[in-house]
């Protein structure tokens, strides 16, 4: 039988990277997380995981939607810059989330 208590360890790690990396995908495992737990808590008769895990999905919900909204509000307004004409108003941020994406690491907001 599946372990449902090593699956939530799992994704606790992994939407915990995630979200430091500011991935939004992070947020989304740790919504994902809240269920699980949700779940866990009702095979165990421990109902006292399912209100504090309800909130943490309505604040899961709440953090990847703002996080998403921000990150196409900035997408846009860099590409809007055109480099050939004139200097970009913040270079440094520009260059910062260039190196920051070369790396592989999350750091634009899909």
């Amino acid at each position: 039988m599946l372990r449902l208590d090593y699956v939530s360890c799992v994704l606790t790690i992994s939407s915990t990277i995630l979200v430091g990396r500011r991935c939004w995908e992070g947020w989304a495992l740790a919504g994902l997380n809240s269920v699980l737990v949700c779940i866990i808590g009702l095979r165990t008769d421990q109902l006292g995981f399912i209100p504090a895990n309800v909130f943490c999905m309505v604040m899961s919900a709440i953090h990847l939607r703002a996080w998403r909204k921000s990150g196409a509000a900035q997408e846009t307004s860099l590409d809007a810059i055109d480099f050939g004409t004139t200097p970009p108003p913040n270079i440094a941020l520009h260059s910062a989330i260039s190196r920051f994406s070369e790396k592989g690491h999350c750091s634009s907001i899909h």
